[in-house]
């Protein structure tokens, strides 16, 4: 019989800086309001909060005034599609949700609380976070795979009143099109003029594509593992029918590299590789955000040798697309005005507001902001709020 491997001590994995900082966990709950005597408890607690709780029972909108709903969002995972490090559960996700919490607060003073479910079931899924959404003024989807994100996300929308957000699609998406947008400018162009090669039709992959459409591409087309995604195709789910439909007005029919020939824009987030002569076929003053983590697609360094704007999603090389960018404050903008719902038209004006911050500093290695521009946070919050009053789903006037 084989003897179980010992786990590893706490003192052993403490060595590694990154354990070190975890240990207890990233997150504590904090009250906002003393309990100094026995009038602060009556008033906190019982016999006051029995009257804040008859009022909200006879006016149920107070609760956003009364509790700390209107300023919390669930960040909900079943640890199926957890970063690179794929179906690892739910226990496993928890250091990454605590995370996300944590970013929430840190980039957005939005209050959030790490759910991790241990239910995979798409009918499961939805019940459950239903069924919670009253505590919450938002839900930040996180690290659900495809293709049950999408209808986790869609059937969530359709009856939840309050924000639903799938970060990995969203998140990812606005900081594309806000990055891809000044990549355009310094090469003198508009997004009309470009020809775009997506690599992966995952989560986030579809968001991308979805978002330059609605923002005006010119073309783009989309691959999978199969290739490229074209009508007629075999092998094509509900989702990668649609894409078929929108995309590829230039009809490609073969592989990533062979429709980047002539391209524009290569956005890879398949976690596959390109080789560089691809990326030397590509159109002069070519684009290429090498996205995957944390190995690219193709090195940066090999890709700056062809292409006038390189990105990734690394922190150590320039042009760091991150998703920090964004979900703060998407979140703090749609709470702001107790959005009943984030639009298309929130997603483009938040991807806007963060192109703008870079202004006149746009330089090839300076199309996107550092997460720590203090700016970029208020850009974001202000541009969706003031387009949930645009679009009708602000519940709070301006």
């Amino acid at each position: 019989m084989t003897a179980t491997p010992a786990s590893p001590s706490l003192e052993s994995l403490d060595q590694d800086p990154a354990f070190a900082l975890h240990r207890g966990g990233k997150l504590e709950v904090r009250s906002t309001i003393p309990v100094r005597d026995a009038d602060d408890l009556s008033l906190a607690y019982t016999p006051g909060v029995a009257r804040v709780c008859n009022a909200i029972a006879d006016t149920p909108s107070l609760v956003n005034d009364y509790t700390w709903v209107s300023n919390v969002v669930a960040v909900v995972s079943d640890g199926t599609a957890v970063l690179g490090l794929g179906d690892i559960g739910p226990a496993a996700a928890m250091p990454v949700m605590e995370g996300k919490a944590l970013l929430f607060k840190e980039f957005g003073g939005v209050d959030a609380v790490p759910l991790c479910l241990a239910c995979t079931d798409v009918d499961a899924l939805v019940e459950t976070v239903v069924r919670l959404a009253p505590s919450f003024g938002g839900i930040n989807l996180e690290d659900i795979s495809a293709p049950r994100c999408f209808e986790v996300e869609a059937r969530l929308r359709d009856l939840l009143d309050i924000p639903v957000f799938h970060d990995d699609q969203h998140g990812t998406a606005i900081v594309v099109l806000a990055a891809l947008t000044n990549a355009a400018r310094l090469t003198g162009r508009s997004l009309g003029d470009l020809r775009a090669v997506v690599a992966g039709a995952g989560a986030s992959g579809v968001a991308v594509t979805r978002i330059l459409l609605e923002a005006g591409i010119g073309d783009i087309a989309v691959a999978d593992s199969k290739g490229i995604i074209y009508p007629g195709r075999e092998g094509l789910n509900s989702v990668k029918e649609a894409l078929a439909r929108d995309t590829n007005k230039a009809g490609h029919t073969g592989s990533t590299e062979q429709a980047l020939a002539g391209a524009d824009v290569f956005v890879g987030l398949s976690g596959s590789t390109v080789a560089e002569e691809a990326i030397a076929s590509m159109a002069t003053d070519s684009i290429v955000f090498a996205l995957s983590n944390p190995t690219p697609e193709v090195s940066p360094t090999v890709a700056a040798r062809h292409a006038r704007v390189v990105a990734t999603g690394r922190s150590d090389f320039p042009n760091q697309i991150n998703n920090v960018l964004a979900f703060p404050g998407v979140f703090r903008g749609a709470l702001d005005v107790r959005a009943t719902t984030i639009t298309e038209n929130m997603k483009v004006a938040a991807a806007t507001a963060l192109a703008a911050v870079v202004g006149d500093d746009l330089r090839a290695d300076y199309v996107i902001p550092s997460p720590f521009d203090a700016r970029v946070a208020p850009a974001v919050t202000a541009a969706v709020a003031a387009q949930a009053r645009r679009d009708g789903v602000a519940r709070i006037p301006g």
